[in-house]
């Protein structure tokens, strides 16, 4: 379990994040929890998020918690090519500014994108990846 995303598993935004990640990690680098599962809520709790209204989704990888777009970048890098271009493009972009940006829309994600009435349920080929 050494890495593993903590997302919110009613948001839209974050489910098409979710899908993301498992058609992109082609070594099976990541386990998912989330937030709404016993295990999510209490990764959450342990690296001081608000398991009820989190405002970023959160990465555990080496034993380090890591949020908003330091995670992201983290996540992406992870998958080589084009995807590290894209998360050095990220990276040249101040740090208050990115994550800024990446708050205003984890505040608002249910306006913009949508909320489901249940949390996702993973396919039958990725259940050994889902934390419960």
């Amino acid at each position: 379990m050494d890495r593993v995303l903590v997302f919110d598993g009613v948001c839209v935004l974050c489910g098409h994040w979710v899908g993301f990640v498992l058609e992109h990690d082609r070594h099976r680098l990541y386990k998912f929890a989330a937030m709404q599962t016993a295990t999510g809520r209490e990764l959450l709790r342990s690296h001081g998020l608000d398991p009820n209204d989190p405002q970023s989704f959160l990465l555990l990888e080496g034993g380090r918690g890591y949020m908003d777009t330091d995670a992201l970048i983290r996540v992406l890098k992870s998958f080589g090519g084009r995807w590290r271009a894209v998360a050095t493009l990220i990276q040249l972009t101040p740090r208050f500014l990115r994550d800024a940006l990446y708050r205003a829309t984890a505040r608002n994600r249910y306006k913009l994108f949508g909320r489901h009435d249940v949390c996702i349920v993973p396919s039958a080929q990725t259940a050994d990846r889902f934390l419960s």
